[in-house]
């Protein structure tokens, strides 16, 4: 028999892998969160053993993992559940689904970190009950998760619309971070990108508008692009970056002069609506997770 957790609800786990830490946690299919650990990501020989005690004892009925990328999330693949081409070379073809489900007997959800966000959003927070919206996250890297019509998004793999090519502003003679795309979003906008480009990292340069005003200019262009694409009736901006706070009014202002009046609906008259930060706490990640531990435990 399965432990239960408050008032009955169910025992599910949440993985946040991330490229730098993992957050395991357990929680219940409302979004709560009981418990939780963070540890270092370091190779699969060293955390996955860790990751696995953790949940091993916890009596958890399904997991959710919300991975760095990229990864194959298509069911029908051979490679469903792996971690594929990333840059962190000891994670490369690693099927972290495999080990769990191997080890852990239980089924097991897996999208992106971006995607989990999404989900966590659309599920629990400010997205809720809208039937089409986008999570972008602008941190270490920049990605953005699709929720349409009751599902995320994907086709051949999932979005990478972080690699979004944009056009230069006319001030910036950074050259870009991205080894791919020189002018591409997550090259020109992210966090590392910041810090090269103005030797500080974006914390320490709050109080200089010039960075600000050059930062959302590349964000904004990828909202119009999301907006045109996408259609979403709210656009959720979370990551490391967006606590500066100062940037979403920039962020809408360039918005709105680059969209230019060619979209008019209910969603788009009030800006302050249309685009707006995280409302779970950082927890949209973990709370994702837990969705997708239920989805997968729903078949």
């Amino acid at each position: 028999m399965q432990m239960r957790g408050n008032e009955g609800n169910m025992r599910l786990g949440a993985l946040e892998a991330g490229g730098t830490k993992m957050v395991c946690a357990i929680g219940d299919e409302t979004g709560k969160v009981f418990e939780r650990i963070s540890m270092p990501t370091k190779i699969p020989e060293e955390t996955m053993p860790e990751m696995i005690a953790y949940f091993k004892d916890k009596q958890i009925e399904a997991l959710g993992i919300g991975c760095f990328g990229p990864i194959d999330p298509d069911r029908k693949s051979q490679t469903y559940g792996y971690i594929t081409s990333t840059p962190k070379l000891p994670w490369q073809n690693y099927n972290i689904v495999g080990a769990f489900e191997k080890e852990l007997g239980c089924p097991v959800g897996f999208d992106t970190d971006v995607n989990a966000s999404a989900l966590g959003e659309a599920t629990f927070g400010i997205c809720k009950g809208l039937d089409c919206s986008v999570y972008l996250t602008v941190g270490t890297g920049i990605g953005a998760g699709v929720y349409i019509n009751g599902s995320l998004l994907h086709g051949m793999m999932h979005p990478e619309a972080g690699h979004l090519l944009v056009r230069k502003h006319p001030e910036d003679t950074y050259a870009g971070k991205c080894p791919f795309h020189h002018n591409c979003l997550e090259g020109l906008a992210a966090g590392p990108a910041i810090e090269e480009r103005w030797g500080k990292k974006a914390a320490e340069l709050a109080d200089q508008p010039k960075v600000w005003e050059i930062e959302a200019y590349y964000i904004a262009q990828a909202l119009v692009a999301y907006t045109m694409v996408y259609s979403p009736r709210r656009i959720v901006l979370g990551g490391g970056v967006m606590h500066q706070t100062q940037l979403y009014p920039m962020i809408r202002e360039k918005y709105r002069e680059l969209l230019a009046g060619y979209i008019k609906t209910k969603e788009l008259e009030d800006l302050d609506s249309y685009i707006v930060p995280y409302s779970l706490g950082d927890d949209q990640g973990i709370m994702g997770c837990l969705q997708l531990a239920l989805l997968a435990l729903q078949g």
